[in-house]
This record gives C-alpha cells, sequence and structure tokens, in this order.
C-alpha cells in the first residue's frame, strides 16, 4: 500500500469529528489554489491587509509578528491563515482565518512561486505579508474572475505550526505482539516529549501507524508523505480513545495506544482498515506540533 493511500484511509476512518484537514489528492502537488473563500462577515479575527504604496515588481516580505521556535525551509509543511487580496485596490479574493487552517508543503510546486518563496523562514506563532507580483502570483492567466490577468496580489499569512521535512526513514520500526482486547485504555510512552503539551480542545499534528490488537498486523500508516494528519482532540467525538490517549503527549513525544474497541471503531470494525468487527486498535503516535 503507497503511503499516499494509507493516509488517504487514515483520514477517512478517523472520522469528520476529529480530523480538521485531510490529506491532499493524488494531484496536489500541481495545485496552485487555496481553499476557497468564506464571506467576510462571518469570519474571525481576519487581518487588514495595508497596501503597497506601489504595484509591487519583485517579493516584498515585511514581517508583522517574528514568531517563535525553528524557521521554515524548504520541505516543511506549515500550517497558515490567510487572507488575499488584490494589491492595487484592496479588492479581497481568498482566506480562511475563522475556519480550519491550510496546510502547504513548500518546495514542492503546491503553491505559487510568491509562497513557495514568501514563507521560508516563518516561525509558528508568526505573521507576515507578501506582496508579490503577478509573475510570482497567477501571471498572464490569472486565476478565474478572481484574480484578473497580470494581476499582483498581497497576502497577510499567519503561521500556527511548522512541520520540518519528514524522513520516511525516521519511521519507528515496532513489533505488536498480538492480544486480546482490553478493557480499558492501555497508554505507554515510548519517546517522552519536550514540547508544548497537548490539551483537550487543541489541535495536533500527528504521524499515525495503526496495528491489529489481535494480530499486532500493521494497517496503515501517515509515514512517507510530506504532511501530518491533523486531529482536533475534541471530547464526544468519535475514537474517544485516542482523543484521551494523545491528550497530555508533548511535542517531540511518541506513545502507543492500545485502543479498547468500543472506543476505537466498536462492533463493526471499520472494512477499509481491514480491521475485523470487535477488535481492539493499537496506534503508535507521533506528536509533531500542537496549537
Amino acid at each position: 500500500m503507497s503511503s499516499r493511500t494509507s493516509r488517504a484511509i487514515i483520514a477517512l476512518t478517523l472520522s469528520s469529528t476529529l480530523l480538521f484537514a485531510a490529506c491532499s489528492s493524488d494531484d496536489s502537488s500541481s495545485t496552485t489554489d487555496a481553499p476557497s473563500s468564506t464571506d467576510p462577515a462571518d469570519l474571525i479575527g481576519e487581518p487588514t491587509v495595508s497596501l503597497p504604496t506601489e504595484i509591487p515588481t519583485e517579493l516584498v516580505i515585511t514581517d508583522i509578528t517574528e514568531g517563535e521556535g525553528e524557521a521554515a525551509v524548504d520541505g516543511s509543511t506549515v500550517y497558515v491563515y490567510y487572507v488575499g487580496v488584490l494589491s492595487e485596490d484592496g479588492k479581497r479574493f481568498d482566506g480562511n482565518f475563522g475556519g480550519d487552517p491550510f496546510a502547504v508543503t513548500l518546495g514542492v510546486g503546491a503553491v505559487i512561486e510568491g509562497w513557495d518563496t514568501g514563507l521560508i523562514g516563518i516561525k509558528a506563532g508568526g505573521r507576515r505579508q507578501l506582496d508579490i507580483p503577478a509573475e510570482l502570483a497567477y501571471g498572464a492567466a490569472g486565476s478565474g474572475d478572481a484574480i484578473p490577468p497580470d494581476t499582483a496580489i498581497s497576502f497577510i499569512v499567519e503561521a500556527v505550526a511548522i512541520v520540518p521535512p519528514i524522513d520516511p526513514a525516521d519511521a519507528p520500526e515496532i513489533t505488536i505482539e498480538g492480544a486480546a482486547n482490553v478493557d480499558v485504555l492501555v497508554s505507554e510512552d515510548l519517546v517522552d516529549g519536550d514540547g508544548a503539551e497537548a490539551k483537550t480542545g487543541s489541535n495536533v499534528l500527528v504521524h499515525i501507524i495503526a496495528y491489529r490488537g489481535d494480530t499486532g498486523e500493521e494497517l496503515v500508516s501517515t509515514w512517507g508523505d510530506p504532511s501530518p494528519v491533523s486531529l482536533n482532540l475534541t471530547e464526544g467525538g468519535s475514537l474517544p480513545g485516542l482523543v484521551d490517549g494523545v491528550t497530555g503527549m508533548k511535542v517531540g513525544g511518541r506513545r502507543q495506544l492500545t485502543i479498547p474497541f468500543a472506543d476505537a471503531f466498536g462492533v463493526d470494525g471499520n472494512p477499509d482498515m481491514k480491521l475485523p468487527a470487535s477488535t481492539d486498535l493499537v496506534v503508535v503516535i507521533d506528536l509533531l506540533s500542537t496549537f
């Protein structure tokens, strides 16, 4: 099973009540459009873009807030809120403040060049303005009705999390011994993290390897894909064992969970994951970020 296929299965089967960002499709590396816009009246805390005094002919990067931690580099996955306007008149064409963060892996051509270059060096908590000339944006083609041809555009981008480039070779090699079902969640820290703590209600970025509890057979893994899975630790949602098990982890940590089937996929199991009915789920979680 390819890493992209297994990531897709995890994104689909962990339920929309847990996931706020799923994996990209197979052709995501060629996609240049950000998520669709939302009515500004419905947005929460969207900043106002200061229009440049002159239409930019080269990329202009202005840091509004510095941020902390590791800076984004080529290969980093950056989770951002953003708002974009036309540089000439300030007409808003897109944004996601008040919604879900947008994940972009830098240096793979997934976004316009002005973003690929302009987000290098940003840190978690950082907010910067990008004034992007047309040739580093949508060029002579423009983008639909929202962005005319040969139009400069300006963004404010706020990074909420930075995930360094991931080497699939760093995936843990763990053997799970098959066992009888358990009655309560079993948690074991394999690596103690030293970063921020994942708390109830927070968003987390994790890598997951899932196994059958009865045989120890590996089912799916997100390792090998540039982007981790994003979860919201909401009490009362689907897979409560996963929410309970990740809560309290610290960034940099690795935890093994044995989740009773009642707190995982229940008596039906999960055919997409090849998890049989009434079978416990064992997962190994690497916590990459929380915000």
